[in-house]
């Protein structure tokens, strides 16, 4: 390991003292911090008004939200979105939708999920880490 960490510090300082690279020609890593589905289970509660998860969820006030990172917005049968949502073209990527759950009304304006935001970043790793848990058919695979 103390190997492997003065490998690493002497690259670095190399890297570091060469004329030919600038530190804004390296290349950006930022990786999504990660969540605690336990935890997420527990910020659900304030989804649960209008949405269910698992294998047994239908649509509510919202859609259930099986499957939902990876899936397109506006797509799940049987639910009456509405046209802001339908045509907003998003795909809920984990990005996309952490985005989103900040303030889904300045995302996609004309939304009528009147859910006002998470504001801690720990509770959108959390639930985004719940979310992910769960295929399209509500099984945790």
């Amino acid at each position: 390991m103390t190997k492997l960490l003065l490998t690493v510090v002497t690259l670095s300082l190399c890297f570091l003292a060469s004329p030919s690279v600038r530190a804004e020609d390296a290349p950006a890593v930022v990786a999504p911090a990660a969540g605690d589905p336990a935890l997420g289970e527990k910020v659900f509660v304030k989804c649960r008004a209008c949405h269910q998860i698992g294998e047994n969820a239908h649509n509510s006030v919202g859609p259930e939200l099986n499957g939902v990172i990876g899936r397109h917005s506006g797509s799940v049968a049987g639910y009456n979105y509405s046209d802001a949502n339908k045509n907003s073209g998003l795909t809920w990527d984990e990005a996309t939708f952490r985005d989103y759950i900040k303030d889904p009304k300045a995302k996609v304006p004309g939304t009528k999920m009147s859910f006002a935001g998470l504001t801690k970043e720990s509770d959108i790793n959390n639930i985004v880490a719940y979310l992910k848990q769960f295929n399209a058919d509500g099984k945790k695979p």
